[in-house]
């Protein structure tokens, strides 16, 4: 049995408490400084208000405060922050951590600094560590299309854990896999972490078809919809995706297994990426479609602005050229000028170049 501290109580967060006690290990659920109403009604009523369920027998639901006797004998702590949250983590987790402490990272997402470099989350979150125990500490994460509800409904759900120890990755598959929630390892960090944080923004793009859909006034009148429209932004979202992990020195081959495709067709399914997206296919501009989303974190938007600080760089550097991307350029455009999507229809394939 081991003991899974996981510091962050929301809906992906709690799912993953789910295979945890079903493999019989303890498990600590520790709400951030906003989960405390959740980690509330956990220890009243056992129920997570996000998920809608009763949590797992046997999960310890604390609060923040509590974040020191919760680490206390630990063998794994889960980091089910988002995005906006990683520094965060790093600096909370800083004090407390030892030599030979795990994290695995549930959050998906890259940050691009001042200067336009983009790094992937995990690298983030180690950055907060002290520089002397940063290489004493393992780093993993986790990418992959699995849904939070769906999890914690025991649905058959695949994933990849992906870092450079390899060793370590087969320890985490040890503790987490099960015959329901199936773990795939990686070691290739840079190419997983980016298909994961980008398909965020591109099923932005994706999503705008059905927004299109619904401004044409719906299916006609023999239920033809646009699922071909649907299909080229997938493919287009595709090749990009595949470039980009390439030009960051991941494997672009990994686009067909479960940190790309996969991600990417469940992301498509729904969610509030996917509805954002919808909304801007709408005609909606993002200020717009954001307030009627009122409360929702959209990874899908925060990417997209990394995204933005950093294109010019990789132009300046001669890593891409001016008409590379253009749905990714078509969606930053949208997001930072607030205006309506635009998408370049005759680029998002390279008309009149022979496709591969």
């Amino acid at each position: 049995m081991a003991i899974v501290t996981i510091l962050g109580a929301g809906r992906m967060g709690t799912a993953i408490t789910w295979p945890l006690r079903d493999n019989g290990h303890e498990v600590r659920l520790v709400g951030t400084h906003l989960d405390a109403e959740i980690i509330r009604s956990c220890l009243d009523a056992r129920y997570h208000p996000g998920l809608r369920r009763r949590i797992p027998d046997g999960v310890q639901p604390l609060y923040l405060e509590q974040l020191p006797q919760a680490l206390d004998g630990a063998d794994v702590i889960v980091s089910g922050v988002n995005s906006l949250g990683v520094h965060w983590i790093g600096r909370t987790l800083a004090p407390l951590l030892w030599p030979g402490a795990s994290i695995l990272s549930l959050t998906k997402g890259v940050e691009a600094g001042d200067d336009g470099v983009l790094r992937i989350l995990p690298d983030v979150l180690a950055g907060e560590l002290p520089a002397v125990l940063r290489s004493q500490v393992t780093v993993a994460a986790v990418a992959g299309p699995v849904l939070a509800y769906e999890l914690s409904g025991r649905r058959i759900s695949a994933t990849v854990f992906t870092g450079t120890d390899e060793a370590e990755l087969r320890r985490l598959r040890g503790i987490f896999h099960n015959d329901y929630y199936r773990v795939w390892l990686s070691t290739d960090p840079v190419g997983v972490e980016v298909f994961a944080a980008l398909k965020n923004a591109y099923t932005i793009g994706i999503g705008s078809a059905w927004g299109m859909l619904e401004a044409a006034g719906g299916p006609d009148q023999i239920n033809a919809a646009m699922h071909n429209t649907a299909a080229l932004l997938f493919a287009a979202s595709s090749r990009e995706l595949a470039q980009t992990v390439k030009i960051m020195g991941g494997r672009a081959e990994g686009f067909i297994g479960l940190q790309g495709a996969g991600d990417l067709y469940v992301t498509c399914t729904g969610g509030r990426t996917f509805r954002l997206g919808w909304l801007m296919g709408k005609g909606l501009t993002h200020s717009q479609a954001q307030a009627e989303m009122r409360e929702d974190t959209l990874e899908g938007a925060f990417a997209v602005l990394q995204m933005a600080r950093t294109l010019p760089v990789w132009e300046a550097e001669g890593r891409i050229g001016p008409d590379d991307l253009p749905m990714l350029r078509a969606i930053i455009r949208a997001i930072t000028t607030d205006t309506p999507l635009a998408l370049p229809w005759d680029d998002l394939m390279g008309v009149g170049k022979v496709m591969v």
